[in-house]
């Protein structure tokens, strides 16, 4: 069994030019709700199909089963997605030995960025960067397949803060 341990937060200062790559992503879902998922993605030039549920008694880990596909496959597995489509930008950036993934959404989602770091462990201690804002792990509207769903451009302004 795989597993995604993850914290979320909301971007709030500049970290472009702290990035060491960027890859723009297209992905769609297949099938959602709020326990699991089924997303198909084009990262770069590569295809992927993924797999995720949720874990009952924890909001920060999931279970989640990566394939590589070819990216003609995804291309056609993304026009089953109909309106559930979702475009971003991915920076990496490194800071003190842990992994940012800031993803600056386009689209229905433009004016969303989300910074993403994967743990070893639920409980593992992490310093953030200036540029790192509210903790958003465990929100729901967070997560990419709600974001699908219904996009920040939708959202309530007292939903954005």
């Amino acid at each position: 069994m795989a597993y995604e341990i993850e914290r979320k937060f909301i971007v709030s200062g500049e970290y472009k030019h702290l990035a060491t790559s960027s890859t723009y992503i297209v992905q769609g879902y297949i099938f959602s709700n709020p326990e699991k998922s089924v997303r198909v993605r084009i990262k770069g030039d590569k295809g992927f199909i993924t797999i995720k549920s949720s874990i009952s008694d924890t909001l920060v880990t999931r279970n989640e089963w990566e394939y590589q596909i070819p990216a003609s496959e995804a291309n056609e597995l993304l026009r089953l997605c109909g309106d559930t489509i979702i475009e971003k930008t991915r920076y990496i950036v490194y800071y003190k030995s842990i992994t940012f993934e800031i993803d600056e959404f386009y689209g229905k989602n433009e004016g969303l960025q989300i910074a993403e770091v994967e743990l070893s462990f639920e409980n593992q201690i992490i310093e953030k960067p200036a540029f790192i804002g509210k903790e958003v792990t465990g929100d729901s509207k967070y997560i990419n397949a709600s974001l699908a769903k219904y996009p920040y451009s939708e959202w309530k302004k007292e939903e954005k803060k």
